[in-house]
């Protein structure tokens, strides 16, 4: 069991290791591209699962932290999408891809990062609930205002989007979760799912980034250094600009280590997946996303790294 765990705890590496292999071999991973939204879906199922009623009673009783980190969230990532597009001067489909990066959630793989940092795991759960259900609506109006003013986007569609593939499973998901609560051997049940949704999320996650790193292969060949540097750029600030904000409204070490890592990580899969079924005429539109997923795990587990060796006023 304590290997399993440990491998999920090693996801960065799984997804450079999976973007190479993509890189090389693109026939080996395409097959899946048609499978991201329902792979998102199955993710977002396993973080329901992970979730209790408990847990909306629990925000109540930090509601600034979460105001805040949900707050930065939802204003950082996405005007430093924005402002890293403008400034990068990204083609309109690059840009929106990046726009949609930076309109999405954080991602569920922060909560294993603020674990390796030595930050609060509590409130990175909490704080990536939170950004995935407000997501459901933030994400389509968030797009729609920035990514508008380089092309016309149908908000309404990326809304049903977001019902489909993360409200409902998160639901679903949370549902299961509570009838858990009535088995006898209740508490086996939620050691096997707590071992093997991890891993399930962290392959699934794999698969996404690989197969549209496969199947984008000419056009991230074609846009060169400047999307890598505005992606990198983007997620960055994200990690930055989250620990700073944070820092100024007082927090401890461990809530602005969290909300630095909440902000700068976000489910760039999502995004991929959205760019993918509402402007599959624009091919490198998903394509920052699959970037992003590499780097904001670099980022990320590079930081866990530094701050895990300092543990002093936590």
């Amino acid at each position: 069991m304590k290997f399993l765990i440990k491998c999920s705890e090693w996801f960065p590496l799984w997804i450079v290791l999976g973007c190479l292999w993509a890189w090389l071999s693109p026939q080996d991973w395409i097959w899946f591209k048609p499978f991201v939204p329902r792979g998102l879906g199955v993710i977002m199922l396993g973080m329901g699962m992970t979730l209790r009623f408990a847990d909306f009673a629990d925000i109540m009783k930090q509601p600034k932290l979460i105001a805040l980190g949900v707050g930065a969230q939802f204003l950082i990532m996405p005007l430093a999408a924005y402002v890293s597009a403008k400034f990068f001067a990204l083609p309109a489909d690059l840009a929106l891809g990046l726009i949609l990066v930076g309109c999405c959630p954080g991602g569920t793989a922060s909560n294993v990062i603020c674990y390796l940092a030595r930050a609060n795991v509590a409130l990175s759960v909490l704080l990536t609930m939170c950004s995935t259900f407000i997501a459901v609506v933030m994400t389509p109006i968030l797009t729609k205002l920035l990514a508008g003013q380089f092309m016309e986007i149908n908000a309404w569609d990326l809304f049903r989007s977001m019902i489909e593939v993360v409200l409902i499973p998160l639901l679903l998901g949370l549902l299961i979760n509570t009838l858990v609560d009535r088995l006898r051997n209740k508490d086996k049940v939620r050691e096997i799912v707590g071992v093997v949704g991890p891993l399930l999320s962290v392959a699934l996650i794999v698969l996404v980034v690989g197969s549209i790193v496969a199947s984008g292969k000419k056009e991230i060949a074609l846009a060169g250094y400047t999307l890598f540097a505005a992606v990198f750029a983007l997620h960055a600030l994200g990690f930055g600009l989250g620990y700073l904000m944070s820092k100024a409204f007082g927090c401890s070490l461990a809530v602005c280590r969290t909300v630095s890592v909440e902000v700068g990580m976000q489910i760039s899969g999502l995004g991929a997946s959205l760019a993918q079924k509402h402007f599959a005429s624009l091919s490198m539109a998903p394509i920052p996303a699959a970037i992003s997923a590499v780097f904001h795990c670099l980022i990320g587990s590079f930081l866990a790294w530094i701050w895990s060796k300092n543990t002093d006023k936590l």
